[in-house]
């Protein structure tokens, strides 16, 4: 009995390391990914996703980084969590640094396109890298991002749909961006449009195989319905 004990507890730890290597993988890929392809939204300049008006707009205002500026309001927008009664995971407190960090070694590398032919090209890749990115992350399951988390818990804590909050938070958001200069366009129109849509597809493309082989490991419900209701 001892020996089939022993023998079935090594199953499941060699079943399970290569498991968690690969969300490991598939989180911090996934979080590079967003940061790269926001960064790229800002080289073409045809409009941000909202939460990039903001930090576009605060950047401009106070001379850090979109990057920096992102990483800050992250760490601000996690705070939140406590009066709404969030719990944070690795992949929670992992996006605050790692997207905007990603961002601006994009934006270093990147030089300037001034040409449409250029732009619209960046455009499209970067909201679709960004339906990439989304599924990768979420799919991995260790936690929704800090913006995400936070319409969850308005969700939770005032009973109006997950649409509702994430529309009223995003419109006020943009339109703080807008306010200090941050770039809204025909990008953040089709961001907006498309990214559902690639979002639900990648996250079932990325669905983590569970350890036993029985199933996958797909985002919680209600980060998903956070990313997927626009």
């Amino acid at each position: 009995m001892r020996q089939a004990t022993t023998t079935s507890r090594g199953d499941l730890l060699s079943t399970t390391k290569p498991h968690l290597t690969r969300r490991l993988i598939q989180l911090y890929v996934g979080l590079t990914l967003y940061g790269a392809s926001s960064g790229l939204l800002v080289v073409a300049g045809l409009g941000l996703e909202p939460w990039n008006v903001l930090h576009q707009g605060l950047a401009e205002l106070t001379g850090m980084s979109i990057g920096v500026v992102s990483i800050f309001i992250g760490a601000a927008v996690l705070l939140l969590w406590i009066p709404l009664r969030q719990r944070p995971g690795l992949g929670t407190v992992s996006n605050v640094f790692v997207v905007g960090l990603a961002m601006d070694g994009t934006l270093a590398l990147m030089p300037d396109v001034h040409a449409l032919g250029g732009r619209i090209p960046l455009l499209v890749a970067g909201i679709v890298l960004n339906g990439v990115a989304t599924g990768l992350y979420i799919a991995a399951k260790f936690g929704p991002g800090p913006r995400d988390g936070l319409m969850t818990g308005l969700h939770q804590r005032t009973g109006r749909s997950i649409r509702m909050m994430r529309t009223l938070v995003e419109v006020a958001v943009v339109a703080t961006g807008f306010a200090f200069g941050g770039t809204v366009g025909i990008g953040t129109v089709l961001y907006a449009l498309a990214i559902g849509p690639l979002a639900q597809f990648f996250l079932r493309f990325f669905a983590v195989p569970a350890p036993s082989g029985g199933g996958v490991v797909a985002a919680g419900g209600q980060p998903e319905q956070a990313i997927l209701q626009r």
